[in-house]
């Protein structure tokens, strides 16, 4: 027994997403010894949020609190908790909660720092832990999480800018080291939005030579110039950009989660043995000219969250260069109504809820 409850944000079905999430306690997961509770301060709103409370990619098991940017306070810890986490001590969750890691014999992904990527992946919400219980995520006064995703937030690094981090700054910070964003590359980012403005942060934090920015609207521009973008491609204004700027880029960071996304001329951009990586998830398919990867030698990746190891190296590289992303703080009790704002466009670039 606790001497606090769990009380969050409750989506009940999908018109929750419309800003209709209702206050209310719930049970978390029962306790193990390898868990910590936090007592939630900061929970970023991301776009994953929005997605599940009105079953974009699937049926949602409602009842379902969503957030997996979460930064509190640890206020119990587990006999057999991992990392050396104590109570009293800052802690954050991303988008995954447990994977097999290992329990039921070796598992490749686990065993290589890539948890993020085990077939028995449980995500922070809108998922049954392995002892049955059910994940509820950030929006709201407390959260349980197995230990081994459980991050320390370095000092230095405030826990407003931690928390979008863990989900919408991993996304993007992963696929930029795995294909090599650094000095002698040149790196687009489609879509400078949420997602989209860490990229160019940590692609500039990573040496990149050159950080373009891609969005369908001149009006962006002065923004991307100011986060860092060298340059930056309105594709309204010009229905032959992909032809004006062919064989620009190594690597493309693409964040756009619409079915009608430009993907071909995205691709048309890259150089030989380019990579364009998509993070976005768009709810339907997206359609493909084969061609335009033919030539070239292009590559088309995915890439899913961080893992555990990747999330630290992202915030020391965030302490190490100083990154501040553009960050709004909203009261945890006008959650509804910054859900509503984010997905009319109004953020920029993301939204962190405070208790």
């Amino acid at each position: 027994m606790t001497d606090y409850k769990f009380e969050g944000w409750m989506g009940l079905d999908a018109e929750s997403a419309k800003g209709n999430m209702v206050w209310q306690e719930y049970e978390p997961k029962p306790w193990e010894e390898t868990d910590v509770d936090i007592k939630v301060t900061n929970s970023g709103i991301c776009g994953s949020d929005l997605h599940t409370l009105r079953s974009g990619w699937g049926q949602t098991p409602y009842p379902c609190v969503v957030g997996h940017e979460i930064v509190g306070v640890a206020v119990r810890v587990g006999s057999k908790a991992e990392g050396g986490i104590k109570v009293g001590d800052v802690v954050g969750v991303g988008a995954q909660s447990d994977s097999c890691l290992g329990r039921d014999g070796p598992c490749n992904e686990c065993s290589h720092d890539a948890e993020n990527y085990c077939t028995k992946v449980i995500n922070t919400y809108a998922s049954v832990h392995r002892n049955g219980g059910k994940g509820y995520g950030g929006y709201g006064l407390y959260h349980r999480c197995p230990s081994h995703f459980v991050i320390k937030i370095p000092d230095g690094l405030a826990p407003e800018y931690a928390a979008p981090m863990l989900c919408g700054g991993v996304t993007v910070y992963s696929p930029l080291r795995h294909f090599g964003a650094g000095p002698g590359k040149k790196v687009a980012v489609a879509g400078v939005g949420g997602l989209g403005h860490f990229a160019v942060l940590f692609a500039k934090a990573l040496g990149a030579d050159e950080v373009v920015g891609i969005s369908r609207k001149a009006s962006k521009k002065q923004e991307a110039l100011d986060l860092g973008c060298d340059d930056y491609i309105a594709t309204e204004d010009d229905k032959d950009w992909g032809k004006h700027n062919a064989r620009r880029f190594d690597l493309i960071i693409s964040t756009i989660s619409s079915e009608k996304m430009p993907l071909s001329s995205y691709i048309d951009t890259l150089r030989l043995d380019g990579t364009l990586v998509q993070v976005g998830a768009p709810e339907g398919p997206v359609p493909l000219n084969i061609f335009s990867i033919i030539p070239g030698r292009r590559r088309i990746a995915g890439s899913g969250i961080g893992s555990p190891k990747e999330i630290r190296e992202m915030f020391q590289l965030a302490v190490d260069k100083k990154i501040k992303p553009w960050v709004e703080k909203r009261p945890m009790k006008d959650a509804n109504q910054a859900i509503v704002d984010l997905e009319d466009g109004k953020a920029r670039f993301r939204y962190v809820l405070q208790n």
